[in-house]
């Protein structure tokens, strides 16, 4: 099967104030293909959802605190968006000691709209090029980034969008790029 992810397990790290369609359509991407995923938060129990940022969209179940991730565990990283969602991430110890210690991993990680403002603060965009919702352009561009206009982008293990009219793209995109990458042993 073409973009097989069985036995593949992919992090998804999010918090209050993530935009829902940028969690649950590459959720469901990369189910379809075989993975299975894990919501990873800074909270236990659920996650509130938005839609634009500002309509209530309902809660998401966490499955484990990101607190007691451990990056070895994933093949793959997923961070969706949402401006309320990675602003405060980014100012959280243990996500931000997860995605570091992930991104030494040399593993897959997709990032959609907001989501590279997690990858900035990490400092892990020096010397690639990353799309991302036009307000992030200028954040990348100061972190090392090439910032791209590109409904997708991947740049070696990297691949992000700029919004949630770049899904189908952004989904397809991530399921060919964490197929090919080596799996977890």
């Amino acid at each position: 099967m073409a973009h097989d992810l069985r036995g593949r397990k992919v992090a998804i790290l999010a918090t209050d104030g993530v935009e829902r369609v940028e969690l649950e359509v590459p959720r469901g991407a990369l189910f379809g293909a075989g993975a299975t995923t894990e919501l990873l938060s800074i909270h236990p129990g659920e996650i509130q959802a938005r839609q634009f940022d500002i309509v209530p969209a309902g809660t998401l179940p966490v499955d484990r605190l990101v607190a007691d991730a451990k990056p070895e565990d994933y093949d793959a990283l997923l961070l969706p968006g949402g401006t309320v969602n990675p602003d405060t991430l980014r100012t959280n110890a243990d996500a931000m000691r997860f995605v570091r210690e992930f991104c030494a991993t040399g593993r897959p990680i997709a990032a959609i709209c907001h989501g590279p403002w997690t990858l900035i603060e990490a400092d892990a965009v020096r010397g690639h090029r990353m799309t991302s919702w036009p307000s992030l352009r200028t954040d990348l561009r100061n972190a090392g980034a090439e910032p791209v206009d590109e409904q997708v982008c991947v740049d070696g293990r990297f691949t992000t969008s700029r919004s949630p009219a770049d899904l189908p793209a952004f989904c397809a995109a991530i399921v060919e790029q964490f197929a090919g990458a080596p799996a977890r042993r």
